[in-house]
């Protein structure tokens, strides 16, 4: 059932809307019958629930079911081990044990509610015996609806009118919102996220509530965070999600960066939006991802951050006008302080900050003038991110101005056509000096040491500028440099 098929939500077609719910329910999950006769058979309930509940009824039903059981979660492991491929522990404590069968994965929790002290950055883990109480505890009601496997036949079940709330294509807490967000406040966060990932509003009262509880946010893990952001920077329209998070202040609270891109519009000093300039970059940098080979973190880090360096290098210019010299410098350094603290992978971190850097490299190309060794160097400082610098520096460009838009499609088109003729001439992604270490210490007569590291970083100058030399003709240059150092 696709969510243009979903039924309406009129009191008087609940009940028919209910029995079409469960139909499509029951047609999108076979394998999830084989297990409910086990746990049955054992004596204990087993109900699909949560996001797979929601899909389904969407029609996006992917390969991941969850469920929740009366059982504990060691029964629940030695059940799992008699239907699937294989069993393993994702949070045993909390009452959540996993299992995979064929190409589905699927976890089973004991019905449970988490809340948070005041405090606290652990939740707190209660165990329940309902599944009303259970789904009475989740997030939103499109996630508070559940398909009860167990009994004389499929139940669906939906307390908090989720399934009205799926056809309005709206985001409700089951209870009142700022209970919902002080139990775990990062579900503020999980809002905008399933705002982008189901291009759903969210109700007034719950955006109202995230306004006033920002500084719940504080007592959350800086994982679950970077998780949470992650995952609407993945969304097909992470537009949506991170204006939500800028307009309710909770972009403050986790990337400050963002909503400072909204820089004052000087009456006499006027210039582009940067935030809008920013989100405008991104979702052209998704348009290209194709090049990438798909769906790109990396890419999506950077192309949101690479202008954050503005608002720190702001200045005026007599006359008119605004700039921001060297603001990929200092971007680059706020965007590693940033995603360090909210603990992505040092590789990420590493590659975002290198492209940031980087961003504004091909701007002094002009025209068409760069030499062999300007693109020399550029090929070398991108290295294996030289794929990712086109797709950010191309989705860099968001002027209105057609003609101009397309000049500097045409230049940049000709820079790529430069760098491939050199790559293939060159091996330009492999460069190196025209010597190594050992023939410059034997040509030299040196011992492992820092002189043997500036001879060899000469080389490489010499054959960035000049491109591919030859041992005999390195070897002579060298002798000459080395004369120089000893006069």
């Amino acid at each position: 059932m696709s969510s243009s098929e979903m039924p309406t939500a009129s009191p008087a077609g609940l009940s028919a809307a209910s029995e079409m719910a469960l139909a499509s329910l029951i047609q999108r999950v076979p394998l999830a019958s084989s297990l409910a006769t086990i746990f049955k058979e054992n004596g204990f309930t087993l109900a699909l629930v949560g996001g797979p509940v929601r899909d389904a009824l969407l029609g996006r039903l992917g390969n991941d079911l969850d469920f929740t059981t009366s059982a504990p979660a060691l029964e629940s492991k030695k059940i799992l081990q008699k239907w699937a491929d294989n069993v393993w522990d994702t949070g045993i404590e909390f009452g959540t044990v996993a299992g995979i069968r064929g190409d589905t994965t699927v976890e089973v929790t004991t019905y449970r509610s988490d809340d948070y002290s005041r405090d606290s950055r652990k939740p707190q883990v209660h165990f329940g015996t309902s599944i009303e109480g259970d789904l009475s505890r989740r997030d939103f009601t499109v996630n508070s609806m559940a398909l009860e496997l167990t009994g004389e036949a499929p139940i669906f079940i939906d307390p908090f009118g989720g399934l009205v709330d799926l056809s309005k294509k709206i985001l409700r807490t089951p209870g009142k919102p700022e209970d919902s967000f002080s139990d775990d406040p990062l579900r503020m966060l999980r809002a905008a996220r399933f705002a982008s990932q189901l291009n759903f509003e969210i109700a007034p009262e719950v955006l109202a509530a995230m306004k006033e509880m920002t500084d719940r946010l504080g007592i959350i893990s800086a994982e679950r965070i970077r998780d949470e952001i992650t995952k609407l920077l993945m969304s097909d329209n992470p537009r949506l999600g991170i204006t939500i998070l800028v307009d309710t202040g909770l972009a403050a609270k986790v990337i400050p960066e963002i909503p400072q891109l909204r820089l004052e519009v000087d009456e006499h000093h006027h210039h582009k939006d940067v935030y809008e300039h920013s989100i405008t970059v991104l979702e052209q940098a998704i348009a290209l991802e194709d090049r990438l080979g798909g769906v790109n973190l990396v890419i999506r880090l950077a192309a949101l951050l690479h202008d954050i360096g503005k608002p720190k290098t702001r200045a005026l210019i007599p006359g008119g006008g605004v700039s921001f010299h060297h603001h990929e410098v200092v971007g680059a350094r706020l965007a590693k302080s940033r995603l360090k603290a909210l603990r992505f992978s040092g590789e990420i971190v590493d590659q975002v900050e290198t492209l940031i850097a980087l961003h504004l490299r091909f701007h002094g190309y002009g025209d068409g003038e760069w030499t062999d060794s300007a693109v020399r160097r550029y090929v070398r400082d991108a290295g294996p991110l030289l794929d990712h610098l086109h797709v950010l520096t191309r989705a860099d460009c968001t002027t209105r101005n057609a003609r101009k838009a397309a000049r500097l499609a045409a230049t940049y088109d000709g820079l790529e056509d430069r760098i491939a003729v050199l790559m293939e001439e060159e091996e330009l992604s492999k460069i190196r000096p025209d010597l190594d270490g050992d023939e410059v210490m034997r040509l030299l007569n040196l011992k492992p040491g820092a002189m043997v590291g500036k001879a060899l970083d000469f080389l490489l100058e010499l054959r960035m500028e000049q491109g591919p030399l030859g041992k005999e003709r390195a070897t002579g240059l060298l002798q000459e440099w080395w004369a120089k150092q000893n006069e």
